[in-house]
């Protein structure tokens, strides 16, 4: 039998109503500036980028991020405005909270010391969290354009997420494949 190993990513998705409001800021640059590639995932701040996994050891994956979920109560996120990467990427500004920064560092340090699953390019840089809206294939001239658009546009939302989630990759967009609700509350010793 053939094992496949799909390519998985672990994320902080916002409530309905916010994920709708950035995929129709998602939809404007697919329209307006030729950018449709961040449609292919639900609105998310990545924790852990894209890793393979076999597919026959899902069962451990979710171990590990069920273990993990377990010890956070949910995390609070502010989105405010937009920001870039030049010259391909124009985002939702996610704002840098304890909260988000350390879950970030000690998910990336749970997943290399329980599962062996590093990234390096991560592990180099500061973390910068961010909901892009487009990349990839927004051309140099449409990010010059979209940006000038952008760059002044307000945008605030704050919301509380109390899952981490486990997106897959089916060959063509990104999909949840599991879910791993924050367990701890504000009292503790349960």
């Amino acid at each position: 039998m053939k094992s496949s190993e799909p390519l998985l990513f672990i994320a902080l998705l916002p409530p309905m109503e916010v994920q709708n409001e950035v995929t129709q800021i998602k939809q404007y640059f697919a329209q307006n500036y030729n950018s449709s590639h961040a449609l292919k995932s639900p609105p998310h701040v990545t924790l852990q980028p894209p890793f393979k996994w076999l597919t026959e050891d899902f069962y451990l994956l979710e171990e590990c991020l069920t273990e993990f979920a377990k010890i956070y109560a949910p995390i609070p996120i502010t989105l405010s405005g937009f920001g870039s990467f030049p010259p391909r990427v124009i985002y939702v500004n996610v704002i840098k909270t304890p909260e988000l920064m350390e879950i970030k560092k000690h998910l990336m340090s749970h997943l290399e010391t329980t599962l062996n699953i590093v990234d390096e390019v991560s592990k180099s840089r500061p973390f910068s969290p961010h909901m892009t809206v487009a990349f990839k294939d927004l051309t140099r001239q449409n990010f010059k354009l979209g940006w000038q658009e952008f760059e002044h546009k307000s945008l605030k939302f704050e919301f509380t997420v109390s899952q981490l989630t486990l997106l897959i990759h089916n060959g063509e967009k990104w999909n949840i494949q599991a879910e791993f609700t924050f367990l701890l509350s504000d009292k503790i010793g349960d």
